[in-house]
């Protein structure tokens, strides 16, 4: 077997250009989101393969991100590369003191991208492909212009551009606090969407089960895509009941942080959308578990935030999927993604087909090298 030689850790802050504000920012809750913490991991093997993974943390954690990947990064010389599962099982057992899922599990994800991103590369083949791909191209929708903060012509400015780029779907946010304002901002993007675009609203978990009931109601005969976290992200009976009621399909998944967490979500029958999300939930090796059961339950998946990597598995799921669209990672990778005819399509370089651009050096807080000595 090959080894792992070197290892760099590398702690990111990505500007964004501006606050992005949800519901949780007007009730309080949140601040605006103006950066977005990576921990990058960069694997170089004994027989000349160099591989690249990443996780992220939004707000808080990215210096506790760094500090606990370089207590974890020696393990990865102690295995074989090729047997992932294993190194992942090996690092969750070494920070089961740290609970299930949360930190833990989102510095793991970035080691285990690292792995796979290495053993896609030795195979010659995109990660997709590795894992036997269904399409070349994934439906992909724009999730910014649509914030909370901009006003009805700044939205429909942003749709209209969005869809001459060819991004396949329209999502926006809702949860102001008179909920009539957001039927209104509903009704004014069907103006720009109708039949060009399937639209999608979130709620950003803003809603008792008694609210989103009623705003469920007041909307399901809009024809909207899918509504998405209208309640706690933990509240997995709440969105079973909402599933069962409405026609509008109920999206939901992207704050879980492991495997079983998203399984009690499916247990519930809590969406019609499964947007787990990898970097969240332990990286690729859990997800792959959580797209067989997904498959299983006949679910559309769209994974949340982080296209670069949910690309390869929304390409390599058997059924209906989305990818998010975000352009906060343009400046971080050298490569451009392909987006025309309401898709983004995958490349032929090998892995995750990505490297770290020149403008990225300058967003680093922190960097380490680990040598296999």
């Amino acid at each position: 077997m090959s080894r792992i030689e070197k290892i760099k850790l590398s702690h990111l802050k990505v500007p964004l250009n501006l606050g992005f504000a949800d519901a949780k920012v007007t009730t309080g809750k949140q601040s605006a989101l103006t950066y977005v913490d990576l921990l990058v991991v960069e694997l170089e093997s004994d027989d000349g393969f160099e591989s690249l993974g990443f996780s992220y943390t939004l707000r808080a954690g990215g210096t506790a991100f760094f500090a606990l990947a370089q207590e974890l990064a020696t393990m990865l010389f102690e295995s074989d590369p090729g047997d992932i599962e294993t190194t992942w099982d090996r690092m969750a057992w070494r920070t089961n003191s740290l609970g299930v899922g949360g930190l833990a599990y989102q510095v793991i994800a970035a080691f285990d991208s690292a792995l796979w991103d290495q053993k896609a590369k030795k195979a010659g083949v995109p990660l997709a492909k590795l894992w036997g791909a269904c399409r070349d191209g994934v439906p992909v929708y724009n999730s910014g212009g649509q914030y909370l903060q901009a006003t009805i012509s700044e939205m429909q400015i942003a749709a209209q551009d969005s869809i001459a780029r060819g991004i396949g779907g329209i999502k926006m946010k809702v949860g102001q606090p008179n909920w009539k304002v957001d039927i209104e901002r509903i009704e004014a993007m069907l103006d720009v969407t109708a039949d060009k675009v399937p639209l999608m609203i979130d709620a950003n978990q803003q809603w008792t089960r008694d609210e989103a009931i009623r705003f469920c109601k007041s909307v399901d005969h809009l024809g909207l895509h899918f509504i998405e976290e209208p309640l706690s992200a933990r509240d997995y009976e709440g969105h079973g009941i909402l599933c069962a009621q409405f026609d509008t399909p109920i999206a939901t998944g992207e704050m879980l942080t492991s495997f079983d967490e998203v399984s009690l979500l499916l247990k519930a029958k809590g969406a019609d959308v499964l947007q787990a999300d990898a970097p969240r939930i332990g990286g690729f090796t859990p997800f792959l578990k959580v797209m067989r059961h997904a498959e299983a339950d006949d679910l559309i998946l769209a994974p949340h935030f982080v296209m670069e990597q949910h690309l390869h598995v929304a390409a390599a799921y058997t059924l209906d999927a989305w990818v998010e669209h975000f352009d906060w990672f343009d400046s971080v990778f050298v490569e451009d993604v392909e987006i025309h005819d309401g898709k983004v399509w995958l490349s032929e370089r090998p892995g995750l087909g990505l490297t770290l651009s020149d403008k990225a050096q300058s967003m680093v807080q922190s960097r380490i090298e680990v040598f296999n000595v």
